[in-house]
């Protein structure tokens, strides 16, 4: 299985999953060009995606849908709710609803050799949820835009050998920021986003010895930066009552401009 981050942050957000056979992308947040330059540094082109999976309908994760579906014919996966929302944005503009396919949080189902499940998570949109794959023996998961995390969520993503997970935002640079308080108070709530600290805590009750690659993500340009999110998740895994340290597992930045590297796993 491959996995690259095209985009990340609050002006877009587009992830890569695939296997030989089989291309798929979560959300697509950004341009068309930029989808397809990316993907074809890897030797992919638009053409070869098999579907387009949404986690929920906010702007910075359908900007690009559109002209993606429209250019390629794709399927578009997300839940009913979802698939509702998008037909009331009009900047997606015309599209062909009968390719936008209906699954339920919950449920698993196959594109060609990939599992695909999805699980419900606590964000404010009409019904988002966090993707996991299958490809074999491996697990990955994407994994953001939620305000808080339980035991569900920690059982559901058990066992991944690689996770793309929110470290949305260092909490003091939040709070003494210049957001209006009501913004602040809904990154900060249960229906917003992860904090790095509470991104390093999931992540503590996730590793596992499978784990190979983890891309911190959704990364707040006004409150936050790579090197307290990196630091700040680390420290949460050191001073864990695990047995892992914060160096046992290599930990990268997935940046908004610039694609990560395809990591095969």
């Amino acid at each position: 299985m491959r996995m690259m981050s095209i985009s990340s942050g609050s002006s877009g957000n587009s992830i890569y999953v695939g296997s030989d056979n089989t291309h798929l992308l979560v959300d697509a947040g950004i341009s068309g060009k930029r989808i397809e330059e990316a993907l074809n540094n890897i030797g992919v082109s638009g053409k070869d995606l098999d579907g387009i999976l949404i986690t929920h309908e906010h702007s910075d994760h359908i900007g690009g849908l559109g002209v993606m579906q429209r250019r390629y014919g794709l399927n578009i996966y997300a839940t009913p709710l979802t698939i509702e929302a998008l037909k009331r944005d009009k900047s997606i503009g015309k599209v062909d609803w009968e390719a936008f396919v209906p699954v339920n949080a919950g449920e698993s189902f196959s594109i060609k050799d990939i599992n695909v499940s999805s699980i419900r998570i606590s964000h404010d949109a009409a019904d988002p949820v966090a993707y996991r794959f299958a490809y074999g023996d491996t697990r990955t998961a994407v994994v953001t835009d939620l305000g808080e995390y339980d035991e569900r969520l920690i059982n559901y993503f058990s066992g991944l050998s690689a996770i793309y997970l929110e470290a949305n935002h260092d909490v003091r640079m939040l709070q003494s920021g210049s957001y209006p308080y009501p913004l602040k108070q809904r990154i900060l709530g249960k229906r917003g986003h992860l904090s790095n600290e509470s991104s390093g805590r999931l992540l503590t009750e996730l590793l596992n010895d499978k784990m190979q690659r983890i891309f911190l993500s959704h990364l707040s340009h006004e409150n936050n930066m790579p090197e307290l999110a990196y630091e700040a998740v680390r420290m949460e895994v050191e001073m864990s009552d695990t047995s892992w340290r914060g160096d046992d597992f290599p930990i990268d930045i997935a940046k908004r401009d610039v694609p990560s590297e395809c990591i095969e796993l």
